[in-house]
């Protein structure tokens, strides 16, 4: 009898079936966010909110986003509908626009969650000229989504990475230049890293004779550096990375308005030539005092600047590499208070600190070398 009973139980109740379960959701929500914090991605975290409503409801809450752009297209590229249309759209979009590719249907669902941008009340926000761009079932097959309407439904974004294609700044072959800039409503600091040319420790040949003509290095800058486009070389560096990073800053504005919950922000490129840094105070800073854009671009205006440059023909890293013509340049702005001023003049730590090995110790080694200042009008 209770055979019996065991058996019509087992018909009324009957066990699933182990293929059919969904063991995503056994797993709590604390642990889908720290994979998808893991993951970071803007593209893949796109694909992940159209494979269940529960990852869409998730993703949003992502704190770590890292949005990586694909190529750029120029204003010329556009037909002359698309440049009517998109004068409408503001000031940024005039400069350029970065599409990013590669996402792939399923993209209607996609495409609303990047959505189009929520109405406001308030005064439009100028739109950024860096564009996401997603296939959809229309003609043209690519839509284009500014940033803005990218993020816009994360709700709880903390660190944010964007990520160009390439640096702004045309090199030849063989040159090193690298800048680092922290901003707040303006510019806070800038470092510049630069060299001629660089040699690798298989470059012994040429090397030596590097080192050969450097033997009567005694820290100071030689008078051939004034004479055969040294220094102006060097010039021309700091200003092209200063706009570099100025214009960076500028199209920043609408992502940071509308994301109270930033704590980091970094703006950098694929060849690590530049890097735009944010902290919290100063993402704050600019909310509360707008920045002062130039009246000749569109970027934010660079105040004017006192400068240390530091120099080496010469310079020898300890895993062998060699820069010649190696040059540090360290910028603040001139507005300080006279303690600040005192108070950075003896800690060099935040230019030493600016770059990645085995820049920083090539930056470590040249401020130990004889300092030459100057100063830079605003622009």
């Amino acid at each position: 009898m209770s055979s019996q009973r065991a058996d019509l139980a087992c018909r009324i109740f009957p066990e699933p079936d182990a293929s059919q379960i969904d063991h995503f959701d056994r797993l709590p929500d604390s642990l889908l966010l720290l994979v998808f914090n893991k993951i970071g991605d803007v593209k893949a975290l796109g694909r992940c909110c159209v494979v269940s409503r529960r990852f869409h409801s998730l993703v949003p809450q992502v704190e770590n986003v890292v949005v990586r752009v694909d190529c750029v297209i120029s204003d010329d590229d556009s037909s002359s509908s698309s440049a009517a249309s998109d004068k409408s759209r503001g000031p940024f979009w005039n400069l350029l626009r970065l599409v990013f590719g590669g996402i792939v249907k399923p993209i209607q669902t996609l495409g609303q969650f990047l959505g189009p941008k929520r109405p406001s009340s308030s005064s439009p926000t100028p739109s950024s000229s860096l564009a996401v761009g997603t296939d959809d079932d229309s003609d043209a097959g690519v839509t284009h989504h500014s940033p803005t309407q990218v993020l816009k439904n994360f709700n709880e974004i903390r660190l944010l990475r964007i990520e160009l294609p390439s640096g702004e700044l045309g090199i030849e072959d063989g040159v090193l230049l690298k800048w680092r800039a922290d901003f707040g409503s303006t510019l806070d600091n800038c470092v510049i890293l630069g060299a001629s040319s660089v040699f690798h420790p298989k470059d012994v040949t040429d090397s030596a004779a590097s080192a050969a003509n450097c033997t009567d290095d005694n820290g100071s800058i030689p008078d051939s550096f004034y004479t055969n486009g040294g220094l102006k070389l060097r010039v021309v560096w700091t200003i092209s990375s200063l706009i570099a990073a100025s214009a960076r800053h500028y199209l920043l504005q609408p992502i940071i308005s509308e994301h109270g919950t930033l704590d980091n922000l970094v703006l950098t490129d694929a060849d690590g030539q530049g890097v735009l840094y944010m902290n919290r105070e100063q993402l704050e800073e600019l909310r509360v005092k707008p920045l002062s854009a130039s009246s000749a671009s569109k970027r934010t205006l660079v105040p004017a600047l006192n400068m240390r440059l530091w120099y080496a023909p010469h310079l020898e890293l300890p895993d062998g590499v060699v820069l010649k013509g190696a040059t540090l340049v360290a910028i603040r702005p001139s507005e300080q208070s006279p303690n600040t001023a005192k108070k950075e003049a003896s800690d060099l730590s935040w230019v030493s600190t600016a770059f990645e090995e085995p820049y920083r110790t090539a930056a470590t080694m040249l401020v130990k070398r004889r300092t030459y200042c100057l100063e830079m009008n605003s622009f």
